[in-house]
């Protein structure tokens, strides 16, 4: 079986992430316990791909879930599947990267980013065939840019032969936080260029297009649009794409 681990970082990629898995979990008929509880024997085909199955017949993921702040995982935790991630898979620190690349590159996520590879590690050692990685992030905050992409080189010094795929989220001028966002994904982007075979190009302000002109929602909600996220990358790994492209278009 060719399995993929999944990585996920910052406050962005971990809510993304959330949304992910309780799509995957429904699509294979598992339950926030980790218990499949599905009515058809599909739902069990290639489901080693993204879960390993524990003791008692439960399903855990395959992934790794990081930020500099503890907000994001307890709110994972307390979520509907927050009970199915291996509890050691959460990992986090307490300060923070402030929107800053530099922190989370080079300061706060150089720190934590050694205890991140372990759990990597053993989450890689107990595949029987590693196809590669997914790593889920944005390119505006701190955290995702920043650690997302010192993770993503260390992970390509160590396992030069597995496939790395991205999703990542691109700031926009239109919709944005604050005003650094910009230098953050330009500070990403080099490194994406240069560690990662397939880079799926997120584009904030279309996606909020998508709610505004086809769906006609004044205030689309945060949840909305993890969702579309979700279900492009669904789309796109159904479809088998193996080049980078965009996936909106206005």
């Amino acid at each position: 079986m060719r399995e993929i681990l999944h990585i996920q970082g910052g406050q962005c990629g971990n809510q993304i992430g959330a949304k992910f898995w309780e799509v995957i979990c429904d699509e294979h008929g598992i339950d926030g316990t980790g218990s499949y509880v599905g009515d058809s024997e599909l739902q069990l085909e290639r489901i080693n791909v993204y879960y390993n199955e524990a003791s008692g017949g439960r399903y855990v993921p395959r992934a790794v879930l990081m930020d500099l702040e503890p907000g994001t995982m307890d709110s994972l935790r307390s979520g509907p599947f927050g009970q199915i991630f291996r509890p050691d898979n959460f990992v986090f620190g307490q300060s923070g990267a402030g929107n800053n690349w530099a922190k989370g590159h080079y300061t706060e996520g150089a720190e934590l980013i050694d205890s991140v590879l372990d759990v990597v590690r053993k989450e890689a050692e107990n595949c029987d065939c590693l196809q590669g990685f997914q790593v889920c992030h944005s390119l505006g905050g701190g955290t995702g840019s920043g650690m997302g992409t010192l993770l993503i080189s260390k992970i390509r010094e160590e396992y030069p032969d597995r496939m790395m795929l991205t999703f990542s989220v691109f700031p926009s001028p239109k919709v944005s936080d604050t005003v650094v966002e910009p230098y953050n994904a330009t500070l990403s982007v080099h490194q994406l260029v240069e560690n990662a075979d397939e880079c799926m190009v997120l584009d904030n302000e279309a996606l909020y297009d998508i709610c505004f002109r086809t769906l006609k929602l004044s205030t689309p909600t945060c949840k909305l649009l993890y969702l579309l996220l979700t279900l492009f990358f669904l789309l796109l790994e159904n479809n088998k794409c193996t080049c980078m492209q965009t996936l909106f278009y206005k």
